[in-house]
């Protein structure tokens, strides 16, 4: 091959290279922020703040950059010194998920404009949060790798390692060293310390809670559980973890009235407990005999969890006493109204092409989200804050293929507790979240601590909504307020850290 043809080869196939990684992604800087400064009424009384939306670098092992996060920053201004002001830090989940959720609905200055039940109108948009957290604690939204605008870097044209990335384990030790970066670089060390997860997001800083004791030095305060995901029971076929379904298959039935009477004409407050109790007390026992459950004691449960279910008894029957929740959104409904209920938050309801199948063919609430928040999110960050890019917002990101072993988090976060005498959970869970369920977060919260002697320092909390409880307005308020007296009990106020 001449010299001619040698340099035409190179130029064309460092053309194709270059229009191939340009074609398959922009990129933000790696280290950047944007600052515009605001405030919000919350609670009736004005809070001043300023609002940072950047860029940080992950870096390697060699000390190269091999991804960014995205990140926003609410500092309240009119502050004096922010060593006893606390810090929020904020995830959502997924795994692959943005931090657009709590983000722009719950605890941030602004949120999306919908009705008060959560379901979107038009024009998109956001507006005031009148319940914002902002007013007791400042807060940072991360958007792990490939979420929101976060991006990892492709290396001499490469895609860098993704298992640095997207398992539990190595998402949590590569957040953990960002964070105390960004609590470096912010001047936050002096500050009370704060994690909130919402979903896989709860698995996150469960893991987190430890990983920053031990390898950053850096001890939290709180740590916030919304709906949390905890694998240890959502990925085990077992008695407990079908039983753990009943409470919210009744709190579902009962808000579509689906229930028989005496149970329909008391209040959601009498009726799950009865539920609760009738799942640990009868359900796990029944489940456990398997095949060996006498014909009997089999139809007599049945009758049982249909009762408490809005099921027939012979779809337990036909199901073997353990009915999935998925099969549980298709059935509920199908001969009275023919729709199916959400999966995230069973108040919504779907359509599905036939009324046949386990299934539904889609979720009908986050269909539904994504409809109002996808619009507000990308709005919002170039009319108010002022960041403007073509980069696209992933609402989720590729993230695949995921890591799910040596899920240690729930005993870790029991250790991070244990070594830190300052440090309380609280857990909020929505009553029609069939993703992860609000008894399922209860049974976590009880074996989190199994010598019971940290247990004063474990709290939930629960509301008449789904997943994200806090699109409902009045679950907004309740769950805000909830985060508010979180915090004010959590602070140290001059007590020392000590048994």
């Amino acid at each position: 091959m001449n010299l001619k043809s040698l340099i035409f080869l190179f130029f064309s196939c460092t053309f194709m290279s270059l229009t191939h990684l340009k074609g398959q992604e922009n990129f933000l800087k790696t280290d950047m922020e944007v600052t515009t400064n605001h405030q919000v009424t919350i609670k009736g009384k004005i809070v001043p703040y300023a609002a940072t939306v950047g860029t940080q670098p992950v870096w390697g092992e060699d000390g190269k950059e091999i991804a960014y996060l995205h990140y926003t920053y609410y500092k309240r201004s009119d502050v004096k010194s922010s060593d006893e002001r606390p810090l929020l830090i904020s995830f959502n989940g997924g795994p692959g998920s943005g931090s657009v959720w709590m983000h722009l609905a719950y605890t941030g200055p602004r949120i999306l404009k919908i009705d008060d039940e959560g379901y979107p109108v038009q024009p998109y948009g956001f507006r005031e949060n009148p319940h914002s957290v902002l007013d007791v604690t400042d807060i940072i939204y991360v958007n792990p790798v490939n979420t929101g605008y976060s991006r990892t870097i492709p290396l001499s044209g490469k895609e860098v390692d993704r298992t640095k990335f997207f398992g539990i384990n190595a998402d949590i030790k590569y957040l953990a060293e960002w964070i105390n970066t960004f609590v470096s670089r912010a001047g936050r060390w002096p500050s009370p310390k704060y994690l909130i997860g919402e979903s896989y997001g709860g698995t996150r800083v469960a893991g987190l809670a430890l990983e920053l004791q031990n390898r950053q030095w850096m001890y939290l305060n709180g740590v916030i559980m919304v709906s949390p995901a905890d694998y240890k029971v959502l990925r085990v076929d077992s008695p407990v973890s079908d039983a753990l379904n009943i409470p919210y298959y009744a709190a579902t039935a009962w808000y579509h009235k689906m229930l028989p009477t005496d149970l329909q004409s008391k209040d959601l407050d009498q009726v799950l407990p009865e539920a609760e109790k009738f799942a640990i007390d009868e359900v796990i026992p029944a489940l456990a005999k398997g095949g060996f459950l006498g014909e009997t004691e089999k139809n007599d449960m049945a009758k049982k969890m249909a009762h408490y279910t809005g099921l027939s008894a012979d779809h337990y029957l036909e199901n073997n006493l353990t009915v999935s929740t998925s099969y549980f959104w298709k059935h509920l409904l199908k001969d009275t109204t023919g729709y199916n209920v959400g999966r995230l938050d069973s108040r919504y309801l779907g359509i599905d092409r036939k009324l046949s199948g386990n299934a539904p063919d889609y979720s009908a609430e986050l269909t539904s989200w994504l409809h109002s928040f996808t619009p507000a999110i990308n709005h919002y960050f170039r009319s108010e804050l002022n960041f403007k890019t073509d980069v696209k917002y992933n609402m989720f990101g590729d993230v695949n293929p995921w890591n799910n072993e040596n899920d240690n988090t729930r005993d870790n976060l029991r250790q991070a507790m244990a070594q830190n005498p300052y440090l309380k959970v609280m857990f909020q869970s929505g009553y029609y979240d069939g993703a992860t369920t609000y008894f399922n977060a209860k049974y976590t919260m009880w074996q989190l601590d199994p010598s019971g002697r940290m247990k004063d320092r474990l709290s939930f909390k629960g509301y008449r909504s789904g997943h994200m409880m806090y699109l409902r307005r009045e679950d907004l308020a309740k769950s805000t307020d909830d985060i508010r007296e979180f915090i004010k009990i959590s602070l140290a106020n001059g007590k020392p850290a000590k048994y």
